[in-house]
């Protein structure tokens, strides 16, 4: 059960509702409703405006192919333990071509073996959420694959996404209905460091 509480749409305060006219159109709000990191911006709403503007750029205007981004995003998920983070994505990462199979060793805490940019994002996160610093090899072989921007969006986006998975494990979000929890056999979620 969340820590924070529900706030009836009927209550909103302008900021409130001007925060969620910006989220309504987004396709998981569309579909779970305000949940997640979302349902705690509506309780700082200036705050969750700037987040709401900064994600969609990150989702939806990055250079970066959707597949890199969806495995940097469950990749902080895992790393953070983020229930919410890990269901939200995983199957946005499917859609965008990452293989199931890889998300499934990925959530189990073993090396996912992704391939190719795929295998760069998953090291840049890895390393930037275990040690706080990309390895110079890593980053030089991220560099060649997405450039000096892309690299922006990739550290951008790990960070990002580290943020809400704190909004959501700092007050115990649960997950939306529908959405499959990626450790159900562990009460916290915690299934060892990935290895």
């Amino acid at each position: 059960m969340s820590r924070l509480p529900d706030i009836d749409r009927d209550r909103y305060t302008t900021s409130q509702e001007v925060l969620y006219e910006s989220l309504a159109s987004r396709p998981e709000v569309a579909r779970h409703g305000v949940v997640g990191p979302f349902a705690a911006w509506m309780h700082a709403p200036e705050i969750g405006r700037a987040l709401a503007a900064a994600g969609a750029e990150i989702r939806f205007g990055a250079s970066l192919p959707a597949n890199v981004t969806e495995v940097a995003i469950c990749t902080t998920g895992v790393i953070c333990r983020s229930r919410f983070e890990f269901a939200a994505h995983r199957g946005l990462a499917i859609s965008a071509g990452v293989d199931e199979t890889a998300l499934d060793r990925l959530a189990a805490g073993v090396d996912p073996g992704f391939d190719g940019d795929e295998a760069a994002a998953f090291a840049v996160a890895t390393q930037l959420l275990g040690g706080h610093e990309i390895a110079a090899a890593t980053y030089d072989d991220a560099a060649a694959r997405f450039g000096t921007q892309g690299m922006v969006e990739l550290v951008t986006t790990v960070g990002y996404y580290s943020l809400n998975a704190m909004l959501i494990n700092g007050f115990e979000i649960d997950l939306a209905p529908g959405m499959i929890d990626p450790w159900p056999e562990e009460p916290d979620g915690r299934v060892g460091p990935l290895s």
